[in-house]
Order: structure tokens, then C-alpha cells, then sequence
């Protein structure tokens, strides 16, 4: 869900990450990174996936229970900025594993050459179309389409396509995420260049009146939503599963787009630094067994790459009939979307 999907601890601190504007780049944290053990394995993630609600807890009791290695995770924010901090580290960042990356995010990370290949056990199980690095220098753990969802009991005719996002019943009722901080904002940004091309600027002036505001990340966006601040927020299409499954309502619902969605595939990659590499390599020998990716579904809100049963609360998830794999913006291409915000801002 990159971008880090924790829909159970949303609530008024949420709103604390939000900010009111365009924010420019998030620092990178201080936290200090452990020192790896004698049978550890460190790996960085965004801040959800270790949340106490999210997959990182079990998943680290699973893990030891079968191999004995500690495993520890360091957050770092949202998928954007876990890239950033490894970039801004390099060789020197005090990890082994690194998950949480996605397809946008991939080819920064692969040309940093700070990955080394590794074809884990399970690998042959992966749904075929999500492993895109070949090399296997980035696995995928789990995948989504993102999708604006909105609340059905404010928003009783949802949009059908990004053009009806611009129109003027929903003026300031859209909640967006930075693009530069955040992977589902970055999807969405490559959504709307991928279906408006050279215009995708144009669009974007006429989706402002919409914006209510842009957050920096998706945690402090949807908690927004569901605070009741706006009815509509960039998410996932498996987002409505997690409403039904615990608080038993369909009143959360994702819209399906006549153009279809975009693929978000998460992944992880073994540190080529990494102090422990075998350790690194069984923790995802162990991302890619049925023990790990059954974890996925209700915790981090998105389907497993393997072909395993799905709780029944899943079949409100819609399904797109057409899957959009958008070219990756650029930097130019984030330099323009900050320009261009400002200049909307300044009017």
C-alpha cells in the first residue's frame, strides 16, 4: 500500500504528518539504526508495515520461530522517503533487506547499484507479470491497483474516470499525496501522465478546485478521510476490505475508472553491504512462503504474490478489468508537478 496502508491506528495523530500545502521533502528520520547481532537481520521498511497493526510483528515471530534470527525492522517513513534514506546512506545504511519499494520506485533503487541478486526458494510461485526484475534484485512481496476511494453515504454518485474528479461536485472534497514523498502519489502522478500525456498539466490545473489538500504520505492522507474531512482520497482498490473486515461496513468503497487502474508492486531487495547476507537471504526465502504472504492480506491490505485463499471480506475489493503499467515520472517530471502546484497555490 507503499507507502504504508495502517488503517487501524488512523485517528486524530494521523492528522499530526498532515500538511496544510505542497510540502517540500521530508527529512530524513533520526532514528538510530541497531547494530546487527550474531543472528539478526535488519530490514528496513515504511512506517505501517511494522506498525502494530501491520504484517512487520507476526511476521518477526514466524520468522524466529523457524530459523532462529531475530528480526528487526527500522522504519523510515513512507516508501519515498525509505528510498531516500538509502540512497543518502548507501554502502554505509546499517541494513540488510530493504521492503517496501515499489515499481515507481525501482529504477532509482536498481541503478544506485546497492542490491545484489538473489533468487529466493518460492520465487517460481510468484503470480506471473509481478516479478519485472529479472534479476531478482527486487522480489515482489504483495501488489494492488490504486484507486480513489470514497465514502458512499456523502458521495452517493462516485466518479467514473479522473475527468470526473475535476468537476465541480467535488470541489475541496479530494484528499491527494506528494508524489516526491510518497509512492501512491507518485502512482497517481503516473496515472494522469499515462492517460492525458503531453496535457497531463492542463489536467492537473482543472483537478486543483478538487484538491482539499496534498499529504505527505498515505497514513496521514486517508486519516484525514476517515476522520471525515473529505470524501474522496487517493488508496487502493483493497482498501474496502479492511472496513468490512472490521468494522463490519460497506460504507467505504473504491470507484472503478472506465480507463482502468494502475499496478503498484511492492518489493524487497538484499543489501549488497548488508552486514548479514545469509541471514538476508532467508529472511526472503521466508517473504515468499505461504507462512509470510497469508500475512498480507489482513494486514497490510493488499493481495499475496502466490496464489492462496483470500478472506472472504476481499469481495468487496472491485476488480478493474484493465490493469495500466504507467511509465515512472522522472525528476523533471516532479520538478513540474512542484512548479506547477505553486503557481496554482500563488493564485
Amino acid at each position: 500500500m507503499g507507502k504504508g496502508k495502517n488503517y487501524a491506528l488512523l485517528g486524530l495523530g494521523a492528522l499530526l504528518g498532515l500538511l496544510p500545502a505542497v510540502p517540500g521533502y521530508a527529512k530524513a528520520s533520526q532514528e538510530k539504526t541497531p547494530e546487527p547481532g550474531p543472528s539478526e537481520v535488519v530490514v528496513w521498511t515504511y512506517d505501517s508495515f511494522n506498525s502494530e497493526w501491520g504484517p512487520g510483528p507476526e511476521a518477526a515471530k514466524r520468522f524466529f520461530e523457524e530459523t532462529g534470527i531475530t528480526l528487526t525492522w527500522v522504519s523510515h517513513g513512507d516508501a519515498g522517503e525509505l528510498l531516500s534514506r538509502l540512497l543518502l546512506e548507501g554502502p554505509k545504511a546499517d541494513a540488510d533487506v530493504i521492503l517496501g519499494l515499489d515499481q515507481n520506485l525501482a529504477e532509482r533503487a536498481l541503478a544506485s547499484g546497492l542490491l545484489e541478486a538473489y533468487k529466493p526458494s518460492g520465487a517460481d510461485r510468484i503470480i506471473p507479470g509481478l516479478a519485472f526484475d529479472r534479476s531478482y534484485r527486487l522480489i515482489p512481496l504483495d501488489y494492488s491497483y490504486f484507486a480513489i476511494v470514497y465514502d458512499a453515504e456523502r458521495v452517493p454518485e462516485p466518479p467514473q474516470s479522473l475527468e470526473d474528479l475535476t468537476a465541480e461536485a467535488y470541489e475541496h472534497k479530494l484528499i491527494l499525496m506528494d508524489p516526491r514523498t510518497s509512492s501512491p502519489g507518485l502512482g497517481f502522478l503516473a496515472w494522469t501522465m499515462d492517460v492525458y500525456g503531453a496535457d497531463w498539466k492542463a489536467y492537473w490545473r482543472r483537478l486543483a478546485p478538487s484538491i482539499l489538500t496534498i499529504a505527505d504520505g498515505w497514513s496521514s492522507g486517508y486519516g484525514l478521510f476517515t476522520a471525515g474531512e473529505a470524501p474522496l482520497v487517493l488508496s487502493y482498490t483493497t482498501s474496502p476490505g479492511y472496513h468490512l473486515e472490521y468494522e463490519g461496513s460497506e460504507r467505504y468503497q473504491a470507484a472503478l475508472f472506465t480507463q482502468g487502474h494502475p499496478l503498484q508492486i511492492e518489493v524487497a531487495g538484499l543489501l549488497a553491504a548488508g552486514t548479514h547476507k545469509e541471514e538476508g537471504k532467508k529472511f526472503l526465502d521466508f517473504m515468499l512462503s505461504s507462512s509470510f504472504q497469508q500475512l498480507i492480506p489482513l494486514t497490510n491490505w493488499m493481495y499475496p504474490v502466490m496464489d492462496i485463499p483470500l478472506p472472504d471480506s476481499f469481495r468487496i475489493n472491485p476488480k478493474s478489468e484493465t490493469s495500466r503499467y504507467p511509465a515512472t515520472p522522472t525528476q523533471e517530471d516532479l520538478t513540474e508537478w512542484a512548479s506547477l502546484m505553486t503557481q496554482i497555490q500563488g493564485r
